[in-house]
């Protein structure tokens, strides 16, 4: 059967980023209020347009910082300490009223990131509760604002990022990436919490991490910084999977 083009409408390809980071012992994702239609108003995950002369990598670090003014190590740098990955590809037919649009999400998880400020066309952005964001939670004031979904499928998108975090964790050393590069176990414990949205024995939780091989590496020092008796410093280990796994407590 010959090619008939106009039996392929055309489309669009955006990318989207669901950026995690944990702060203040909770998970926050990054949105940004859309200042143009559609969904003016609206919150939603940063992203845009690819454009024809670029790679999918290279828009998403380009939208993040137009919109945003974050620049993404994890985009920039793979050994800087974030973590990048290609989470999935939404293509609904309807998922966006201007056309058909397929978007490539990426997930990008980093320590300490400061606050955004908003660009392109974006009309602000924040840090948010995730719990929140996907209805559960209090969030600490957000609820007066967020009373309606985000824009697009950018729920979807966002409760797969989360789960996508909370998973990985479970088998691999990917909660090293919400850290700085010397942490205690008492802080890494925090990520698992706040990832996991439980609270988890400390005992129990020192045992499983120092035992994991390749999991943590003591660098000789410690720190105060927590209050207290000074704790030791470890940094991430060789190991990228976990044996025996970090298994997710059932709530």
């Amino acid at each position: 059967m010959p090619y008939d083009p106009s039996a392929f409408p055309p489309f669009a390809v955006t990318v989207d980023l669901v950026v995690l980071t944990v702060r203040k012992d909770a998970l926050y994702a990054l949105v940004v209020r859309r200042g143009e239609p559609p969904y003016q108003g609206r919150w939603a995950l940063p992203g845009g347009f690819v454009r024809g002369d670029e790679g999918l990598e290279a828009a998403a670090a380009r939208e993040l910082t137009e919109e945003t003014g974050l620049r993404s190590q994890a985009l920039e740098d793979q050994d800087a300490g974030a973590h990048l990955e290609q989470l999935a590809t939404y293509g609904a037919p309807q998922r966006d009223p201007r056309m058909r649009v397929v978007s490539v999400a990426y997930l990008v998880l980093a320590p300490d990131l400061p606050s955004p400020i908003a660009g392109g066309d974006a009309r602000s952005a924040r840090w948010a509760p995730t719990d929140t964001l996907l209805g559960a939670g209090d969030g600490g004031g957000w609820e007066a604002e967020q009373q309606v979904p985000l824009a697009f499928d950018h729920d979807e998108i966002l409760r797969d990022g989360v789960e996508r975090a909370r998973s990985k964790i479970e088998y691999s050393s990917l909660a090293t990436a919400f850290c700085p590069p010397e942490f205690t176990v008492g802080e890494l414990r925090r990520v698992y919490e706040a990832v996991w949205g439980v609270a988890l024995d400390p005992r129990n939780f020192h045992r499983k991490v120092t035992g994991t091989p390749g999991f943590l590496v003591p660098t000789g020092g410690t720190t105060t910084r927590q209050g207290g008796r000074p704790a030791q410093l470890f940094r991430a280990g060789g190991a990228t999977l976990l044996n025996p796994p970090m298994l997710r407590p059932e709530v």
